[in-house]
């Protein structure tokens, strides 16, 4: 616990113990434009009563005590955290916006504290962190550099003085910036178990998680029986152009649609990823020339299946190019899903991506159908396992 006792200030804090735990590790491993970033993911040997976590770009990170207070970018880490067990920790999000924390309402006493929330939903200044005092910052810091002006400084300004930063920005792969190693959901989720010392909820999860992908991969019709899909952004309630993401993009925004095999229908076109770079936009006409079987448009995770189809897909039937297109004719117009997904929101993402595409073999988006037990996913995060 924290020590708040003014008279035993010889006595290091828990706050203490974890910021020269993060700085020490901040410290080693020289290698790269600075002294903090760019560090070579090797496995530190860490003091006596410390361990190290090695993720890229931060390198090794040091920590004396498992943190207890922490603030995530982006839904998919803070995700991963919940799936941890470490909900009551939470101290703030980068972007409120984009965490979808209704998932959770289908999960037996799993709660998320809206109300930290909505009081630090934009958590990307310097004086935030030091407001938050979290023990740890689930943030690619490079993603502060390249989207809200921070610089190498300030990054290892926080890192030392506040606490490490342990994350990598994995939703795309289309960034320019990003040219060091990437990671899939469960090698990023791995990492933040090893931050947490919960390896075996982790492995309870990926465990699950493979069971549950190859219970919908045998079920799926063969590879030449599946549709073309165009995966885009565009989240106003009337269309009119729509920013195009490819499907071989191995980000994990994208897992759900690679894991049920089916086909980019820009495979060919020399149509880019939307990127930080890439802000292009398709108009009907163009799509109309594509005219997937399927078009799924992000922007739209506030809505509910039947709300979406009375707005969006509704005005597309109105429309007189859009209605020409054969996965509107068909009504097979649905949510993309979102960017940052972690492990519960995977689950839930690719049961209703199994409806979307296969209703005929997994069911109506709208329906009660349920290919993965709820019950199970709430006792690994509650505890019903003891973490090594």
């Amino acid at each position: 616990m924290r020590d708040t006792d003014d008279s035993t200030t010889e006595t290091p804090t828990r706050r203490d113990t974890l910021k020269y735990g993060g700085a020490l590790a901040a410290g080693t491993a020289l290698a790269g434009c600075s002294e903090l970033l760019g560090q070579s993911e090797t496995d530190e040997t860490p003091a006596e009563g410390t361990y190290s976590v090695s993720m890229e770009p931060m390198g090794s990170v040091a920590f004396d005590e498992v943190p207890e207070r922490w603030a995530a970018y982006d839904g998919g880490y803070a995700d991963m955290a919940v799936a941890l067990g470490q909900a009551d920790g939470l101290a703030g999000v980068g972007g409120a916006d984009r965490y979808y924390t209704y998932v959770y309402d289908e999960l037996p006493d799993v709660t998320v504290d809206r109300d930290v929330i909505e009081q630090y939903p934009e958590v990307r200044t310097k004086e935030e962190f030091y407001a938050l005092e979290s023990d740890v910052h689930l943030y690619d810091p490079q993603m502060l550099i390249n989207w809200f002006d921070w610089d190498e400084d300030d990054v290892n300004e926080i890192a030392s003085t506040v606490a490490p930063f342990v994350g990598n920005l994995i939703f795309r792969r289309s960034d320019d910036w990003h040219d060091y190693r990437y990671y899939t959901l469960y090698e990023a989720f791995e990492k933040v178990a090893e931050v947490f010392q919960a390896r075996a909820r982790y492995e309870a999860f990926s465990e699950l998680h493979t069971e549950f992908i190859a219970s919908i991969q045998e079920r799926l019709p063969p590879t030449d029986e599946r549709p073309d899909v165009f995966l885009t952004f565009e989240g106003a309630d009337e269309p009119e152009a729509f920013s195009p993401y490819r499907l071989d993009d191995a980000g994990t925004s994208k897992k759900q649609w690679r894991d049920l095999g089916v086909h980019d229908a820009l495979t060919g076109t020399g149509t880019d990823n939307l990127s930080t770079t890439n802000r292009g936009k398709l108009d009907y006409e163009n799509l109309l020339e594509i005219d997937p079987d399927v078009l799924l448009i992000r922007g739209h995770e506030r809505k509910s299946a039947a709300e979406f189809r009375d707005t969006v897909l509704d005005y597309m039937q109105s429309h007189p190019v859009g209605s020409e297109l054969t996965a509107v004719q068909n009504g097979r117009v649905y949510r993309g899903g979102y960017l940052n997904q972690g492990p519960i929101h995977n689950l839930f993402l690719t049961e209703r991506a199994a409806k979307q595409l296969f209703p005929d073999e997994f069911g109506a988006v709208t329906g009660d159908d349920q290919l993965f037990d709820r019950q199970a996913v709430a006792d690994i995060i509650n505890g019903d396992l003891t973490d090594d």
